[in-house]
C-alpha cells in the first residue's frame, strides 16, 4: 500500500473530502474530526477547502457546546424556505428551527452562529418580517404581587415551570405552538398568573370530591366500601370541571391533577394509586403504566394547635425558602396569617 503524500492532496480533493465528511455527520464535524479522518491533509489545504465550501454556501460554521467550531452540511430544504436570504439568514433560521417549540434566546443564537449582536438582531428582524419566525415572551413570575396560600401550595407542584420563567424573549418558527414551559400553560394569561382562575378550580374540584364523599356516607355500605366509593379518578374530576364550563380554555387531565396536588398539600385531599388493566397508550390520560390515581376529600382527624400550626413545620417548600429568595420569610403569607391570628 502506497503512502499518500500530504503535498499530493490538492485543494479540489480536500474540498471533496471535507464535503463528504460533512454529509456523513449531519450534526457537524470539527477540525479534530477532519484531522483524524484525513491525516495526510495539511492545515493550509484544509482551511482553503473550508473557506471555499463556506463561500459557496455548501456548509455552515457553528460553535459547539464546548466552544469549538463545527462545520455542518447546509440544509437545502431550510435554505429554500428563506427566500432571498443569504447564508447568515439561513444559518439563523436553522438554529431557531432546531430549538423546536421551546424556542431559543438571542444570546444562544449568537453563541451558536458566532455573529455580532447587531447582525443577529438585523437577521431576526428580517426573518420576522417574512413571517418565518416569531418572538414569544416567557412567563414572568412576580411572587410578591400574587403570593397567597393557594399560590404557595400551587408553587410546590408547578415549581419546574416557575424556575424556568424569566423576563426574556425566545424565538421559534412562525407556525410552531409554544411549549407549556414557555407560556405557563393554562395557569397564565399574557404572562400573568391567573390566581383567581386557579382558586375557582381549586374550590370546584374540592366540592366535587366532598359531594362524592357525602354520597358514599349515605349509601349505607360498610365502612370499607364507603371509603372505596368515595374515591374519584382525575378523569372523573376533569369531566365534572369540563361540564361546568367555567374554563375558557381546554383543560387537560394533567391540568386537573395539578390542581388536585395543591389540595393534597393543603391537607384537604388524599391520593392513592391502584393497578388497572389500562395502559398509558389506552387513550385515558389518568392511566399511566397500568396505574390509576384516585383522590378523595378528607377531614383532619385531630385539629392541631399552637406551634404545630407554625407554617415552617409543614411547609412543602421549606428548602426553597431563604431571605432574599423567591420564597422568603419576609413575604410568606402563611407566616403573616399565623402571626396575625
Amino acid at each position: 500500500m502506497t503512502e499518500v503524500n500530504a503535498e499530493s492532496v490538492t485543494e479540489s480533493e480536500a474540498y471533496t473530502r471535507i464535503l463528504e465528511l460533512c454529509k456523513l455527520a449531519p450534526k457537524g464535524i470539527t477540525d479534530i474530526d477532519i484531522t483524524k479522518a484525513e491525516p495526510e491533509m495539511i492545515p493550509q489545504k484544509r482551511v482553503e477547502a473550508i473557506n471555499k465550501l463556506l463561500s459557496m454556501g455548501h456548509i455552515d460554521i457553528l460553535r459547539g457546546s464546548k466552544g469549538s467550531l463545527m462545520y455542518r452540511i447546509k440544509d437545502t430544504e431550510s435554505k429554500s424556505k428563506v427566500k432571498g436570504g443569504d447564508n447568515r439568514e439561513n444559518l439563523v433560521y436553522q438554529i431557531i428551527e432546531e430549538a423546536g417549540n421551546k424556542g431559543i434566546w438571542i444570546r444562544d443564537i449568537r453563541y451558536k452562529c458566532n455573529l455580532l449582536l447587531t447582525q443577529v438582531n438585523k437577521i431576526l428582524k428580517s426573518l420576522d418580517s417574512k413571517k418565518l419566525i416569531k418572538a414569544v415572551n416567557s412567563v414572568a413570575v412576580s411572587i410578591g404581587l400574587h403570593l397567597n396560600s393557594l399560590y404557595l401550595s400551587f408553587l410546590v407542584v408547578y415549581l419546574p415551570f416557575v424556575q424556568q420563567a424569566s423576563k426574556k424573549k425566545v424565538y421559534m418558527l412562525y407556525n410552531v405552538e409554544p411549549d407549556r414551559s414557555v407560556t405557563g400553560g393554562a395557569w397564565y394569561s399574557d404572562q400573568d398568573f391567573e390566581s383567581e382562575f386557579v382558586d375557582v378550580l381549586n374550590q370546584q374540584c374540592l366540592k366535587f370530591l366532598q359531594q362524592k364523599r357525602e354520597a358514599a356516607k349515605q349509601s349505607q355500605k360498610n365502612p370499607i366500601a364507603q371509603q372505596n366509593s368515595s374515591y374519584s379518578s382525575s378523569k372523573d374530576v376533569w369531566k365534572f370541571i369540563t361540564e361546568l364550563g367555567i374554563s375558557k380554555i381546554q383543560l387537560t387531565v394533567e391540568d386537573i391533577e395539578t390542581i388536585l396536588e395543591t389540595l393534597i398539600y393543603d391537607a384537604k385531599v388524599e391520593r392513592t394509586i391502584v393497578a388497572t388493566a389500562g395502559t398509558s397508550g389506552s387513550g385515558d390520560a389518568s392511566v399511566s403504566h397500568g396505574q390509576t390515581k384516585l383522590y378523595r376529600a378528607i377531614n383532619p382527624v385531630v385539629e392541631t394547635t399552637g406551634l404545630m400550626k407554625m407554617p415552617c413545620g409543614v411547609c412543602k417548600v421549606f428548602d426553597q425558602c431563604y431571605e432574599g429568595g423567591v420564597i422568603s420569610p419576609t413575604n410568606c403569607v402563611y407566616m403573616k396569617e399565623w402571626l396575625d391570628y
